[in-house]
């Protein structure tokens, strides 16, 4: 990516403090498709021919026990990982993603659950860490200011007091906020969220929900990585449950309830009408 770009303002393109959102097609041609993605560590193989679809303005939940390779997938689409076999498509190119800048490069953004935001610093600082704007020698403060409070805005994230205060002095969702805001700042099409709602209370969990909800509207693709199936049901378009390395099922929420997302966590299978893995693929 291009360290010395505008950020985008708000996702979508959409003017800040603007209503209007991008509605999403019925069917959406997926924005980033995986097949036969694959990935070992030495002995131990993390995953096995995974297929994924992930379309715009839609919220797709990544499901899985602990050790269902939820994370090391994630790390594959983020950059960290490369898969030993297997192709990923963006906007139906074939694309190799082998490090985080070249995610970055195509509008791919991580917000990991430890939000890697730096407490000592305020809002503005954090969202613009490493990419920060230059006006002749001197940082140009009040372009990063706008930029952040526009972005903010956009999103109506409108709980932080300021957007000069340090890190350390936000609530939970009020971090998850700003670590949200700082992935789409930057021209993203994809974000990815590895547990936003961990250890949040009741009204946290809802604004951070509501933010999801806004990254979809703004005609973004989500993947919300999660072990809580009420935050799942609340705001996914579409589930896919990861075992053991294997994508088990991939399908809409309507196909889903509680009970069978569990039975695929915990057994592969489902005696429940779901669909399993690639049967809503279209196969090439």
């Amino acid at each position: 990516m291009d360290m010395t770009a505008e950020p985008n303002p708000l996702p979508g393109g959409v003017p800040a403090g603007g209503s209007a959102s991008v509605a999403a097609p019925a069917n959406p041609e997926p924005l980033l498709r995986l097949r036969g993605i694959s990935k070992h560590f030495g002995a131990v193989q993390a995953l096995y021919g995974v297929d994924l679809d992930l379309p715009p303005g839609q919220v797709t939940a990544l499901c899985g026990d602990n050790g269902a390779g939820k994370s090391v997938l994630t790390k594959c689409i983020a950059g960290i990982h490369e898969p030993d076999e297997g192709e990923m498509l963006w906007e139906g190119r074939q694309v190799h993603i082998r490090t985080p800048k070249d995610a970055a490069s195509l509008g791919i953004e991580t917000v990991y659950q430890d939000l890697a935001l730096a407490d000592n610093l305020d809002i503005v600082q954090n969202m613009f860490l490493g990419r920060e704007r230059v006006s002749s020698v001197f940082l140009d403060e009040d372009g990063m200011e706008r930029a952040a409070a526009d972005t903010l805005a956009g999103l109506r994230v409108t709980t932080v007091r300021s957007i000069r205060q340090p890190v350390a002095t936000l609530s939970g969702g009020q971090r998850q906020a700003v670590a949200v805001a700082k992935a789409v700042m930057w021209n993203s099409k994809l974000v990815m969220l590895d547990e936003p709602t961990a250890a949040l209370g009741v009204a946290q969990t809802a604004m951070v929900l509501e933010l999801i909800r806004r990254l979809k509207d703004h005609g973004l693709a989500v993947m919300v990585i999660s072990h809580n199936l009420n935050d799942v049901f609340e705001v996914a378009d579409r589930i896919a449950v990861l075992r053991l390395g294997r994508m088990v099922a991939e399908d809409w929420l309507s196909s889903f309830d509680r009970q069978s997302v569990v039975d695929f966590m915990t057994t592969g299978g489902s005696s429940r009408d779901v669909l399993a893995s690639g049967s809503s693929h279209d196969k090439d």
